[in-house]
């Protein structure tokens, strides 16, 4: 690190964040789990904060906004089962580390974000790390992207009071969607919609803190 401290093992690192944060917790989806020990987490937080780049805990962005934490990541990841040639809507684009992610798992990624300095970062980072799959759309992430719709998957990285209705329209039959949702901010139940045959069964799983999801359809 600038020759004034002892040089960091990202890959070391890597291993037992995913080992240790999230295997040992549940996720065990192989292709997650490979996907999560590829993408170099390190590369999507600030240069001051490399150091904890692979611990258990969200780190900041500025702008309000943060990179989530590394097992709420897997855990999401895991929940959206995607597959290989899936066309996923990221909303809520951050640093880039999830659509990174995401693409390491072969889906074809369109990712919104509102934010235009985190937009254009994670932009260029993604870029120059050749993740060609992952397309980008500075926007309301409320309203979806429409002309691109339907989507397989859908997945919301920001919490808001209900589940934006433009995202509803836009989920493909089959398709499922990942999303936290809470009367309160900062305090959410995440949500698994599932849609198929033209119904739609929606699980609440365990609570979750994300931020606000900002825009027509949310805060």
């Amino acid at each position: 690190m600038n020759g004034s401290g002892p040089k960091i093992d990202f890959r070391r690192s890597r291993e037992r964040m995913v080992r240790e944060q999230i295997e040992a917790r549940g996720v065990s989806d192989p292709q997650v789990l490979r996907a999560m020990r590829k993408v170099p987490r390190h590369l999507f937080v600030e240069e001051a904060l490399t150091p904890q780049a692979y611990e258990d805990h969200p780190l900041p962005l500025g702008h309000g906004q943060t990179i989530s934490q590394p097992y709420v990541v897997g855990w999401m990841t895991e929940l959206l089962a995607v597959a290989p040639g899936m066309r996923v809507l990221e909303i809520g684009t951050g640093s880039g580390y999830q659509a990174a992610v995401l693409a390491e798992l072969g889906a074809y990624v369109f990712t919104v974000e509102r934010v235009r300095p985190l937009y254009a970062q994670a932009r260029r980072r993604l870029e120059e790390l050749r993740y060609l799959k992952v397309r980008f759309k500075l926007d309301d992430g409320t309203l979806g992207w429409p002309e691109e719709a339907p989507f397989d998957r859908i997945l919301v990285t920001a919490g808001g009071p209900k589940i934006p209705d433009p995202l509803r329209a836009q989920l493909a039959d089959p398709g499922r969607m990942v999303i936290p949702v809470g009367a309160g901010r900062r305090s959410q139940t995440l949500v698994v919609v599932r849609k198929e045959n033209g119904r739609v069964e929606e699980q609440e799983l365990g609570g979750v803190m994300f931020v606000d999801l900002v825009g027509a359809h949310g805060w």
